[in-house]
């Protein structure tokens, strides 16, 4: 049975260059392409760093509290390669913290977690080309600084156990090997298909959660276009730009609406 690590490796052997992650930020501004090399590099420094800094491996947990964004994808990739479960808080306003070895949060999430007394707290600035945070005095641990020292190459400690815990989100669990085959059922029935590109807004993919909006395409062989706070004036010449042939949630003339009966 595969994990979520196996996913990602499998589109590097097939497509190494091929664009899978493009982000857009209409909030600030910006656009970020990651090929599928690109993003493994980030997943495995990612991993590295939770492994060897933290000693995150099979049986720990790492809550997760960032919203949708091409960093979240790294992170979260970067935990399933360690074996190690996500607690995903978007569905419980950070609740259960104290059950997460490691929290990885968003800057201006970041004073309410202090608060708690996180003892592991990493805090991501969420920068479209993943710079550090500014105007940060905090205790937390900069993560686009601790990450950058970490190789490109990433060997577990302990190959991840399929059977492990993978995903708490809500009352949703999922084990490692269970989020692939969701993501497998569930490319299925949306009608994804090898080399779809697939145009999704931040608003939609928070709904969906990442099995659909991450590992569904990956199990697919699909790529993604991530739009941040888009302007819907701007994404049928976008989707055109980008070559998009599917969208999750958004409907745009002439192109497929995933779910939807043609």
């Amino acid at each position: 049975m595969d994990t979520p690590a196996d996913l990602l490796a499998a589109t590097v052997r097939r497509a190494p260059a091929a664009p899978l992650l493009t982000a857009y930020d209409d909030l600030v501004g910006g656009r970020v392409e990651l090929s599928a090399v690109t993003l493994a590099n980030w997943v495995a420094k990612t991993a590295n760093l939770l492994q060897d800094e933290f000693d995150v491996t099979g049986g720990s947990t790492v809550a997760v509290v960032l919203p949708v964004h091409w960093q979240t994808a790294a992170v979260l990739l970067g935990v399933w390669s360690c074996g190690a479960t996500v607690l995903d808080t978007a569905a419980e306003d950070d609740g259960r913290l104290d059950a997460a070895d490691v929290v990885l949060a968003a800057q201006d999430r970041l004073p309410p977690l202090e608060e708690q007394g996180v003892p592991e707290l990493l805090g991501l600035s969420l920068h479209p080309l993943g710079a550090g945070m500014t105007g940060y005095t905090g205790p937390a641990r900069d993560f686009a600084v601790e990450v950058r020292g970490h190789g490109d190459v990433f060997t577990p400690w302990q190959p991840p156990d399929p059977a492990a815990p993978g995903l708490r989100l809500g009352r949703l669990e999922l084990t490692l090997g269970g989020l692939v085959d969701t993501a497998r059922e569930l490319a299925g029935r949306l009608g994804l298909a090898e080399g779809d590109r697939v145009l999704v807004d931040d608003r939609t993919a928070a709904e969906a959660g990442p099995v659909a909006w991450l590992l569904a395409p990956l199990a697919a062989g699909a790529s993604v276009v991530l739009a941040r706070s888009p302007d819907p004036s701007l994404l049928p010449g976008r989707a055109a730009a980008e070559r998009v042939t599917a969208t999750l949630g958004r409907t745009i003339d002439g192109i497929r609406e995933l779910g939807r009966p043609a």
